[in-house]
């Protein structure tokens, strides 16, 4: 069994305003297929890989029970983002910069009223999303950095691992490897160790809870689980991953239902006091029939997911 959703987001994330995907129905449950529009068909293949993973086989079993998670801010108002984190109830903010319709100094005031919106205790992480060159990300975290009063970790500033460890030579700020890690060739073989100091990994992207595990050992750094703005049928496995950790010392990216203005299920993945429980197995989709795509989309999906399994 399969349903095509298509939501919309609040807020424009990624250059999209409709996050679209799959639910697949097998016998230990649901899983999520949700590659975004710039993947590939042979990019997408660990996308379903997470899925079908989901679906037929299910998780490993989880050492602690619930997660600490951030809330989200992409590139809105300073008034809007202090509005989303107090909101929110999580003591950590990951905060979207260097998106071409706002400015360093439009960062900076964001990333200010977050910081005034979490109080001097909360943690501050920003996400550049591979948009600087060394030189503008050495100026630009050092311009965040101050603004935010301390930030916990900059995440993926450049595209290259080469040009990271030149950025982390040259801050004091902690740099967080995503896109290195989970659009690499091989991901079990990416040296990021040099380059980084921490880890994202995503479950859908490297392929499964399983995969990802494996991939994080083979990093051997701390890791931060991060989502792919899914439904909560996706976002239980990252949760998965996240309790099957060995250790995990930073809250995880898994708080982006707020990302979207609807869900597949009402046993929606909402954080409770900056927290999000981990599942055995993903909720049911009970509202998929509210959120169903048109046609068109969803032959689209279809169409693709029959390609991607050749692969």
């Amino acid at each position: 069994m399969t349903f095509v959703y298509a939501i919309p987001l609040h807020n424009r994330f990624r250059g999209i305003t409709v996050r679209e995907g799959m639910l697949l129905r097998g016998p230990a449950g649901w899983g999520e297929f949700c590659p975004f529009g710039d993947y590939s068909d042979a990019e997408s293949a660990p996308w379903l890989a997470s899925a079908v993973e989901a679906s037929e086989a299910g998780w490993p079993e989880p050492v602690r029970d619930r997660i600490e998670v951030n809330t989200t801010v992409p590139v809105v108002s300073p008034s809007r983002a202090h509005e989303l984190v107090a909101a929110s109830g999580c003591r950590t903010a990951k905060v979207k910069v260097a998106d071409p319709r706002s400015s360093l100094v439009d960062d900076c005031d964001r990333v200010a009223a977050v910081r005034a919106a979490l109080g001097p205790g909360g943690a501050i992480r920003i996400d550049a999303n591979m948009a600087w060159d060394v030189e503008t990300a050495v100026k630009s975290i050092r311009k965040l950095d101050r603004a935010a009063g301390g930030l916990e970790y900059v995440e993926q500033p450049c595209p290259s691992i080469e040009d990271l460890a030149a950025v982390r030579r040259q801050v004091e700020v902690r740099i967080a490897a995503d896109e290195s890690i989970r659009r690499a060739e091989d991901p079990l073989k990416v040296a990021v160790a040099g380059a980084a100091d921490i880890a994202v990994i995503k479950v859908a992207p490297l392929g499964g809870v399983r995969r990802a595990l494996e991939v994080a050992e083979a990093c051997g750094l701390p890791c931060v689980v991060s989502s792919a703005v899914e439904t909560s049928v996706g976002l239980a496995a990252g949760l998965a991953l996240a309790g099957a950790l060995p250790s995990l010392d930073f809250a995880c990216g898994l708080g982006t239902r707020s990302l979207l203005t609807g869900d597949v299920t009402s046993s929606e993945l909402s954080p409770v006091d900056g927290h999000l429980p981990v599942l055995r197995t993903a909720p049911e989709p009970d509202l998929v029939e509210t959120v169903t795509a048109p046609p068109e989309v969803a032959a689209h999906w279809r169409a693709r997911l029959e390609r991607v399994r050749e692969i």
